[in-house]
């Protein structure tokens, strides 16, 4: 039995000042202000939805919010508890952040963490077949953190060092994608469950080996188990294991003399996962049953995936390095984006799981990174990646700061990424776990002694023990990028390519020594539709450096200012790209996007170029978390900036492209990430169509080739169009030649031309 508790609440809010009251009844006593609440649900929200506060997403109302960083809340209702005798357990999936649990007036259980779920042994509480009373206090985690201790070493970009203690998403405190909100809340689901004396309570399956050629292909599946029984002798026990994928079985059953156990078995002729574009991503129904003499006592049902992922790192610098990914034993040019928080209040993530990952998919994204500064999310999401094909690099919530060291701060995290990895590592698609993002950057950042970042204690030692102990079969990387010791900042083989953000060929982006690029971005102005949803109408236009557009640029004027204003940087980049400012919105706009488009067509198309010296990248990023401007190629109105379509041609598996001028040609390749060998016929056109070379080829399966060279004017400002046909089915891509800048007309003809390629004939 699982009894849902999500719906409408109570919520009861005041400042938490020295004498302001903390039990539920005193609370209730006070006459404290009251509004409905949502759960899954957040204070901020619920505010806005009584009309104490307007929507902090537009204009500038986030502002507003700051005070009530400061304030204590009580969630409150009541439910009628079943009959029966089974313990029962009140489960909460996300609580943010500090909350003390109350039934029937009596506390059963506190929780410290908005990133984990928490449990409670509620038996002796509630009063079955009666009402109960559920009352959920929750206190100002900034108030929290004051009580904390700071040593010198701690250290954040933006001074905010709170969230270095706090188990929070870290952009909730000021990021330059997102704006700053500190709030509380039961911001994922309620459950009371009956829960059985005899169970399962870990499921861990991995695959040791695979062949996934020859005349009989196989997979040599392991699973481990633990259980929990008040039997009081174990006799009698087996674990039966069977998996389905379309007319694919397997089954096989182990006596269970002990409480912990594993069984192995090599499946034959198995339907296997790959990433997308090298296969089909098959899944396998897995359910595991606990018997005694012959009866199912419990059983969990889930899906996996028969594959295997490998991370080959080689931490030297330049061309000596390597950062390569593999699955089934296949070489992967990995090709996706970043994923950064959906939403400034995680409630409002389920509900955008599928637009979000439907835009990976349509992307032909083989891989995503989960950023960490975010939240971990919710089984959802690995779902649907599992079904999607897309790879996850899995970042624990560790960002651009240097955090505590002490003992109990360890356990803490340690803590955390087991129930973390417990909870998700039977998803095929993860494909590393990964200690955190840019902290070892972070020690040379603050300019800290020299191989410092080696003795974090948190990524060298508690979070490697947390995976190896729980996911053996798993790479960990311990920091991205990774700056092991001996190697200089820069030129380590996965690296994320910033430099200064100027022009998007510049000598930063063309001479990276990456092998894997983690993260590179280029900002895009959203469509002017988007702006006037968020911004007021007499600050639309022009552009400006403070008011609404500096807050959504984001940046909190409030806090320490960055060196750089993401405005005054994407007008700058708009100057680079068409010589000037353009005079209105519109225009100014769609340059922008132009400019970010072909920037990133060019990072994508760079990294297939130099294949297999380059293995991958992850662009930043492919949706807004709040209105703003931003390097994403959605907005979060879901409007689809110009780097939409550019990107999904050029992350087709068989893409045509061009390359930089050398000397007087240009070559053309045929670039294909796959694992088929195809026929293709090809055109290189100008913008009229005039066709300038053609031909037929072979595309070798997860190779290029060279199909052609062209002889060019260096410099001279030309679109070419390329169109290729392959099983059937015809594709399109471009290129833009010349050096910058270009004449505005042209790219506004060239941009009408571009967007309607798949409609000429």
């Amino acid at each position: 039995m699982r009894l849902c508790l999500n719906g409408q609440w109570n919520l009861y809010y005041f400042p938490e000042t020295k004498n302001a009251p903390r039990l539920p009844e005193e609370i209730l006593g006070a006459g404290c202000p009251m509004v409905p609440a949502q759960v899954p649900g957040d204070t901020i929200l619920d505010l806005c939805r009584a009309g104490i506060l307007k929507d902090p997403h537009v204009e500038e109302n986030l502002y507003a919010c700051r005070p009530y960083e400061f304030y204590r809340w009580m969630y409150r209702r009541s439910f009628s508890a079943p009959e029966g005798t089974r313990r029962l357990m009140l489960r909460f999936e996300g609580v943010n952040t500090f909350a003390r649990v109350y039934v029937n007036g009596t506390l059963a259980g506190t929780s410290d963490n908005m990133l984990i779920p928490h449990a409670f042994d509620v038996t002796e509480l509630v009063r079955r077949g009666e009402e109960n009373d559920l009352a959920v206090v929750i206190d100002s985690a900034i108030n929290r953190a004051r009580e904390m201790d700071f040593p010198a070493s701690v250290s954040t970009g933006d001074n905010t060092d709170e969230y270095t203690r706090l188990r929070m998403p870290p952009h909730s405190f000021g990021w330059d994608i997102m704006g700053r909100m500190i709030s509380a809340g039961l911001w994922r689901g309620v459950y009371l469950e009956e829960v059985r004396e005899t169970r399962l309570t870990q499921t861990y399956y991995g695959v040791k080996a695979v062949c996934c050629s020859g005349p009989e292909t196989w997979a040599d599946l392991t699973w481990r188990y633990r259980f929990e029984t008040d039997d009081f002798m174990l006799e009698g026990y087996t674990v039966r294991v069977t998996g389905v994928c379309g007319e694919s079985r397997f089954t096989a059953e182990h006596p269970a003399r002990f409480i912990s156990g594993k069984g192995e078995m090599r499946v034959k002729n198995p339907r296997f996962w790959w990433p997308r574009g090298y296969g089909e991503a098959d899944l396998y129904t897995v359910t595991m049953e606990l018997l005694k003499d012959g009866e199912v006592l419990d059983s969990r049902t889930e899906r996996i995936g028969l594959r295997t992922l490998e991370v080959k790192l080689v931490t030297a610098p330049g061309d000596e390095g390597e950062f390569l990914v593999k699955a089934n034993g296949v070489n992967i040019l990995c090709k996706g984006s970043n994923w950064v928080p959906l939403n400034m209040l995680h409630s409002m993530d389920a509900d955008k799981y599928d637009f979000a990952l439907g835009l990976f998919k349509d992307m032909g994204c083989n891989i995503l990174r989960c950023w960490g500064g975010n939240v971990y999310e919710d089984q959802k999401f690995y779902d649907l990646c599992d079904e999607y094909g897309i790879m996850v690099w899995q970042d624990f919530t560790l960002a651009c700061g240097i955090y505590p060291q002490d003992t109990a701060f360890l356990d803490v995290i340690y803590k955390e990424a087991v129930q973390v990895i417990r909870d998700r590592r039977n998803h095929p698609c993860i494909l590393l776990w990964a200690g955190d993002n840019e902290v070892d950057e972070c020690y040379l950042w603050n300019g800290y002694m020299a191989g410092s970042n080696r003795y974090n204690a948190l990524t060298r030692e508690a979070l490697p023990r947390a995976v190896r102990e729980n996911d053996p079969f798993r790479y960990y990387l311990p920091s991205s990028p990774y700056i092991p010791e001996g190697v200089a900042w820069g030129t380590t083989p996965e690296q994320h390519n910033w430099g200064p953000r100027a022009y998007c060929k510049d000598d930063s982006y063309k001479h990276s020594t990456a092998h894997f690029i983690s993260e590179c971005g280029y900002h895009g102005c959203p469509d002017p539709a988007s702006l006037r949803e968020f911004l007021p109408a007499d600050e639309l236009w022009p552009i400006t450096e403070d008011g609404a557009w500096d807050t959504h640029s984001t940046d909190n004027r409030y806090n320490i200012r960055r060196s750089y204003n993401r405005n005054g940087l994407m007008t700058d980049q708009v100057k680079i790209f068409a010589g000037s400012v353009p005079e209105d919105l519109e225009t100014y706009a769609l340059v922008s996007q132009f400019s970010q488009a072909e920037a990133k067509k060019y990072f994508v198309e760079r990294i297939r170029m130099k294949k297999w010296r380059t293995t991958g990248i992850i662009w930043w990023n492919m949706l807004d978390g709040w209105p703003q401007i931003s390097d994403a190629i959605v907005d979060w109105y879901g409007r689809k900036k110009l780097a939409f379509t550019w990107l999904r041609r050029v992350h087709e598996p068989i893409c045509l492209m061009m390359s930089e001028t050398d000397g007087w040609e240009q070559r053309v390749i045929l670039g294909n990430d796959s694992r088929r060998t195809e026929n293709v016929s090809w055109q290189l056109m100008d913008e009229s169509g005039a066709v300038l070379q053609e031909g037929s080829c072979v595309s070798p399966a997860n190779e290029n080739v060279e199909v052609a060279k062209l002889r060019v004017i260096p410099g001279e400002k030309k679109l070419y169009l390329l169109r290729w046909e392959a099983e059937g089915k015809v594709y399109w891509n471009h290129y833009l030649s010349g050096n910058v800048p270009h004449n505005r007309e042209d790219l506004c003809r060239w941009a009408e031309i571009i967007k309607h390629l798949e409609e000429r004939k």
